[in-house]
């Protein structure tokens, strides 16, 4: 809604202007005002192009590929990508108290701008390098309750578990790989509300088949760190499931091209734009639903129009 200078609440319908957009009139001030909704702020790309455009992104396509199809410049996509990813980063801000069963939480590797040995090489101090995502995903609804981008460390680790907390309500079962960030900060961020179990993957050292080949398992070991978790329930299956959706719908994770992200802004607002599509707009096949509604926060699956509309509420 255009904002107006006047802050009284007693209006009436006023006409439309030219553009056929409603106007607004005060009641006790008789200042007029255009009432349009603009969830994109003040950018004039139209709701359906960036709705066409966003889809496009979020199926795998690069920024230049969209603009080819859909006739929008490159530096206007990139502008539409803040816009949005800010709305939607503030939407999934406001999801609190979720009840979670199971949740399973595990970071994805990224980069901006360069890889992190050409970074130090070259002595930049910007935010280029490496780039971790934090996911925690609910193993029966598959709704990614919270997410953050940071590196793989213990601030990060403490960050990222305090937005799960938030996000979830009652008691529920957390598992994890490895990682030592979590056996200090999964108990001092949930206290005695968690089960809290890890999976210790152990891998062979021999040489593999090809530069990007990864190691093979040989082991894996499930451990109670924390309250009584079910030994049978210590898994990671589904959250690494998740980390090749990332890659697979983001083109900025795939691997060996050009398509990754070149500022830390623009990925940190791809990726809110994707966990919000992910989680209102596009159905699971194993849940024949969206997550959110499985989850009951929607009652049907959002278009892309929907979702910009609602996060710029």
């Amino acid at each position: 809604m255009v904002v107006s200078t006047c802050q009284h609440e007693s209006t009436k319908k006023h006409g439309k202007d030219r553009k056929g957009n409603p106007r607004v009139r005060c009641c006790l001030c008789g200042k007029t005002w255009t009432a349009v909704d603009r969830p994109l702020g003040a950018m004039r790309t139209s709701v359906k192009e960036a709705a066409a455009v966003l889809s496009l992104l979020l199926e795998g396509m690069s920024i230049r590929a969209a603009s080819r199809i859909t006739g929008l410049k490159p530096n206007t996509i990139c502008d539409l990508i803040v816009q949005v990813g800010d709305n939607c980063e503030r939407f999934l801000a406001e999801i609190k108290g979720v009840e979670a069963k199971d949740v399973q939480v595990d970071e994805i590797w990224s980069f901006v701008a360069c890889k992190e040995k050409t970074r130090a090489a070259s002595r930049y101090t910007g935010d280029e390098g490496n780039s971790w995502t934090w996911l925690a995903i609910e193993r029966n609804t598959k709704l990614i309750l919270a997410h953050h981008v940071g590196q793989r460390d213990g601030e990060s680790c403490a960050t990222f578990l305090g937005k799960l907390d938030r996000a979830t309500a009652g008691r529920f079962q957390l598992s994890s790989d490895g990682l030592g960030a979590y056996t200090l900060n999964v108990p001092f961020t949930f206290r005695g509300r968690v089960d809290f179990g890890q999976i210790i993957k152990t891998y062979g050292g021999g040489s593999s088949t090809g530069r990007y080949s990864p190691a093979k398992i040989i082991g894996a070991e499930r451990r109670a760190m924390y309250g009584e978790p079910e030994p049978d329930r210590v898994c990671t299956s589904h959250i690494e499931r998740m980390n090749l959706t990332v890659r697979m719908q983001v083109r900025r994770f795939t691997r060996l091209t050009n398509a990754h992200s070149k500022s830390l802004t623009h990925h940190r607002a791809m990726q809110a734009i994707f966990v919000a599509w992910y989680n209102f707009c596009r159905k699971h096949e194993t849940i024949k639903a969206t997550p959110a509604v499985a989850a009951r926060l929607a009652e049907k699956a959002w278009t892309m129009r929907e979702l910009l509309e609602r996060a710029a509420r």
